[in-house]
């Protein structure tokens, strides 16, 4: 389960989960583009379609996907800062700027809770998107 710490001024979200699988299964989790496919997401929300990673510090990764709720095409890319297999990954994927406006903070939140659900679920029992139960859209606000 994931536990939110909020900055004082509530304008960084972050969150700490503690997975029950080996660093070098949680790392290749988050690392390997065909299992980042097999997990991040959900059907009824969206799903990725594309993931690719140059995982060396300064190298690119980016994630490609279609919203299951209008079709839409989104896509989040960065870059990694930091790369000590299985240790440590450090990239620039930073959710900042809710001070006054919590509402966006709290569904960001909401969003990443769900994300790193969607891993602990992959590492621990083999979950999957395919396998994981849909969710409705009206769930996912």
């Amino acid at each position: 389960m994931a536990t939110n710490a909020v900055t004082p001024d509530q304008d960084v979200i972050a969150l700490e989960v503690q997975i029950a699988a080996p660093p070098e299964q949680v790392f290749q989790a988050i690392t390997d583009p065909s299992q980042l496919l097999r997990w991040w997401g959900q059907r009824g929300i969206y799903h990725s379609t594309n993931w690719c990673t140059d995982q060396r510090p300064g190298g690119p990764w980016r994630c490609e996907g279609v919203s299951d709720t209008d079709g839409s095409a989104y896509h989040v890319s960065g870059q990694y800062l930091e790369v000590d297999p299985p240790r440590l990954l450090v990239h620039t994927l930073q959710h900042s700027g809710f001070a006054g406006a919590p509402e966006g903070a709290k569904a960001h939140y909401e969003g990443w809770q769900r994300v790193l659900g969607w891993m602990q679920a992959f590492v621990e029992k083999g979950e999957t998107v395919a396998s994981r139960p849909p969710l409705s859209p009206s769930k996912a606000d």
